[in-house]
């Protein structure tokens, strides 16, 4: 994949699972027979927009400008279904690991913010933690560390059990930036 933005990169990491199905969806729709239940899932948890967006891809609609009124999150992840509809080769790696100094200042500030009672960031949290947790690895442990955040656990120790070192770098930074946001 080409060098691209950092918040873009971002976004299509994070999202890298559900745009992946749903190219495959578009080929064969019976390859991913858990996709209505994502979706449904993600009209649940506030992303009606882009369930919406992306009922219109599953049905053949291929042309970008038909999705032009999307928020930019929303844009990135449908014109990344599109182009990996036509070229699957530009498809975000399912298997990279997000970058510990890219994504710890992100996910600090979502979870710091559900953690004050914002039920955006809250669902938000929620959504992106699916997504890590279909990446499996230290992504999915993770994922299963997003709830015990929100709640207040900062043990280092405790958190990073049984995490690789990339995952212990995010957890770490996590950490770091989570006690930046509440020392004010």
């Amino acid at each position: 994949m080409p060098s691209m933005p950092e918040k873009t990169e971002q976004i299509l990491q994070a999202h890298a699972g559900l745009i992946h199905r749903v190219v495959i969806a578009c080929q064969n729709r019976a390859a991913v027979p858990d996709l209505e239940e994502i979706l449904k899932q993600a009209a649940d948890n506030g992303w009606v927009d882009l369930v919406a967006a992306i009922r219109k891809v599953l049905a053949g609609q291929r042309e970008v400008a038909a999705f032009r009124h999307l928020d930019a999150e929303d844009f990135t992840i449908v014109e990344s279904m599109l182009q990996g509809i036509q070229n699957p080769a530009s498809l975000p790696d399912l298997g990279k690991e997000f970058d510990a100094n890219m994504a710890a200042p992100g996910l600090a500030s979502m979870i710091h913010a559900a953690r004050s009672g914002n039920m955006e960031a809250l669902q938000l949290i929620a959504n992106m933690a699916t997504q890590m947790m279909q990446a499996g690895g230290d992504m999915a442990r993770l994922a299963g560390l997003i709830r015990p955040l929100v709640t207040g656990e900062r043990d280092a120790d405790k958190l990073c059990q049984g995490m690789g070192e990339d995952g212990q770098k995010l957890v770490l930074g996590i950490l770091r930036e989570l006690a930046k946001l509440e020392a004010h």
